[in-house]
């Protein structure tokens, strides 16, 4: 789309256009590669010759895709107003089949005797949809739940159906929690308990004579091997869960005296959420071979390996160590397994176990989408200077407008550094009371004029110093979405996870402006500004379009579906967001499986100890308080109970 330049006011003083001209169309090429799309979004998320971001899912009849305009029109349809979670159904089940196809794939090619069982984390994402929907789809495979707490424990025994599936359950278990556990025995489902701690083995080892049950006994190993990135806190000698060598040494001993060694049958390590880095998988496997050599040599009938989690998520499409990606495929992850796993027991003469992982980030991640609607946006333009520029200004003022006559004729650094320090000494006389506030008002848009320019010649320097460096962020406009980070990107403002984010639509046109993007909330980490960029880095802008009054402008971010949901907290009383899952038939057609209102206010204020009732009745006898006061009228007392009454069903976040 090419821009026309702005007509210019005559002037003295050259002027800045707030807009950069573009020489040659825009195309979807350009936005792909702007906003990385080839890099994190795999096969299926792409633009389309419109400019609409589409989603392609694989079906029996071909791949076809459906644009997010499509999507958004149909949620507009049903009342599920933005913001929106959606959840698209067909990458879950792509996502389950190609572990598991993965996995298959290496242990027939290397020839390994064992075979491959893969269980999904129910604490990654516990809606009852997309647990249902990995169950459905894996039960070829029969995939299986981990579960590390009661509440979820519970969702297991309700959810899986195959008796070759795994229930494993880790973290720490008080009696009730064993209890349901030998109840999945008892029905004849393999329910593991995997120790946490020696205290927990006396536990299993009292309630197994209780229930006259053989209970499937694993032990989690704290290894040595450090990894790289956030959760590098799982690993290492002071990791937070498993048993050190001495105590895995005293499991093996309190259950040969107890005569249930023979319930030993799975060991256990865990080395992070996000492995970045090939080396660190098959580092941190190599010493649990070890450990599981050695255990098999002292008699324990070992027949299962879980590996944990960790396979990770490339979200920013670089292919790199960096913490938001990594280095390895899916299909290199699964044959680095096998092979590692089939040499270091075939050393010592001792049979394949059955490979067990955990993968639930890389799972669900790609599922789910948060698209939000912008709804202003604030900027840093400067306003044109006056043709005639007032007499008697100030020092400083005088000094920026001789500063602005020659930008460009001098070094840039100069330039700002001087603007700068001008700016500054205006600030101080106002402080004091020896400028006016008209006068503070020029010189504050004077000095925006500067930098404006600075920043965008600065474009052209091989070396950017790094002052310049910052003024396209301190320059940039806020877009402010119709979201909460808290409620639906926790992960965005706690450990400052990036996300790919960017435009539904209009992706045949130049977005012209750099931005960030702020939420809802009344707090100053309630934004988005760290963002995946073309070029592999990490970018503190982000590239958007003007907003076009007559249509709404909507954003997306992707590879949500881990964690996201039900970390989210309830920041300004701001609730869970409408839900959509979807699921894109044969024929190309989008079908709407299922929808979730979000969170009513009165919901959330009931999740806080309010009574909605209550405060209604409350403000009821405010009102009429205020009849009798003769302050209002009874009509009007009647709109103020109905419009506080209609609130309190209202969706938590802005409605047009």
């Amino acid at each position: 789309m090419k821009t026309e330049p702005k007509p210019r006011k005559k002037n003295p003083i050259k002027q800045v256009p707030s807009n950069s001209s573009t020489d040659q169309d825009w195309t979807v090429q350009q936005s792909r590669e702007l906003y990385g799309v080839s890099g994190w979004a795999e096969d299926y998320f792409d633009i389309d010759s419109n400019g609409d971001l589409t989603v392609t899912a694989k079906t029996s009849n071909g791949k076809p895709s459906v644009s997010m305009a499509t999507i958004i029109d149909g949620l507009n349809q049903r009342g599920l107003k933005t913001p929106v979670m959606l959840r698209i159904e067909n990458l879950i089940e792509d996502r389950v089949l190609r572990l598991n196809n993965a996995f298959a794939k290496a242990v027939a090619d290397a020839n390994y005797r064992g075979a491959y069982r893969a269980v999904f984390p129910i604490k990654v994402n516990q809606q009852h949809h997309v647990v249902d929907s990995i169950m459905r789809s894996g039960q070829t495979f029969n995939h299986g739940l981990e579960a590390g707490s009661k509440a979820e424990l519970l969702v297991a025994l309700a959810s899986v159906s195959s008796k070759d599936s795994l229930i494993v359950c880790n973290g720490y278990k008080d009696e009730e929690f064993i209890d349901l556990g030998f109840t999945a025995c008892q029905l004849g489902y393999q329910c593991f308990f995997v120790l946490e701690t020696l205290e927990e083995l006396d536990l299993i080892i009292r309630r197994a004579k209780h229930f006259d049950v053989q209970p499937l006994i694993g032990a989690r190993v704290k290894l040595t091997t450090k990894v790289e990135g956030h959760w590098a806190g799982d690993s290492g000698d002071r990791s937070l869960f498993g048993l050190t060598t001495v105590e895995l040494i005293g499991v093996v001993d309190r259950l040969r005296d107890n005569d249930m060694l023979d319930c030993f049958r799975l060991l256990h390590f865990h080395l992070g959420s996000q492995l970045t880095n090939i080396r660190n998988v098959r580092d941190g496997l190599k010493e649990a071979c070890q450990y599981y050599i050695g255990l098999v040599q002292d008699g324990v009938p070992l027949e299962y390996f879980d590996l944990g989690g960790g396979l990770a998520v490339d979200y920013d499409g670089t292919a790199s160590t960096e913490p938001h990606s990594r280095n390895y495929n899916l299909q290199e992850y699964a044959v680095d397994i096998v092979e590692t796993v089939m040499k270091s027991l075939d050393a010592y003469g001792i049979d394949h176990p059955v490979i067990v992982t955990e993968s639930g980030r890389w799972t669900v991640a790609p599922m789910s989408v948060l698209i939000f609607n912008v709804l202003a946006v604030s900027n840093f333009e400067p306003d044109d200077l006056p043709e005639q520029i007032p007499e008697g200004l100030c020092d400083p003022i005088r000094s920026m407008l001789e500063t602005f006559a020659i930008v460009g004729t001098q070094r840039l650094q100069e330039s700002y550094n001087d603007a700068l320090y001008y700016r500054d000494q205006l600030r101080k006389l106002f402080s004091a009371g020896k400028v006016t506030l008209r006068e503070r008002a020029f010189g504050e848009n004077l000095y925006l004029k500067i930098v404006k320019e600075i920043s965008q010649r600065s474009a052209d320097l091989k070396r950017m110093p790094s002052d310049l460096a910052e003024l396209n962020e301190s320059l940039s406009d806020i877009y402010y979405g119709n979201f909460s980070v808290f409620q639906s990107l926790p992960d965005a403002w706690a450990i400052d996870q990036v996300f790919p984010v960017m435009p539904l639509h209009r992706l045949n046109e130049e977005p012209t402006r750099k931005a960030i993007i702020a939420d809802l909330t009344c707090d100053c980490d309630g934004k988005l500004d760290r963002f995946v960029g073309g070029d592999g880095e990490t970018q503190r802008t982000l590239q958007l379009h003007e907003l076009d009054s007559s249509q709404p402008y909507y954003v997306g971010v992707f590879l949500v579906g881990a964690y996201q949901e039900t970390l989210g907290d309830l920041h300004n009383l701001f609730g869970d967001n409408n839900v959509a899952s979807i699921r894109i038939t044969e024929d190309g057609e989008v079908e709407f499986v299922e929808e979730v209102s979000g969170d009513t206010i009165a919901q959330v204020l009931s999740y806080v100890e309010y009574d909605p009732q209550q405060m209604l009745s409350r403000f009821r006898a405010k009102a009429e308080a205020a009849v009798r006061s003769q302050q209002i009228t009874v009509k009007a007392r009647q709109e103020m109970v109905q419009l506080f009454r209609d609130s309190l069903q209202g969706y938590t976040y802005f409605e047009e």
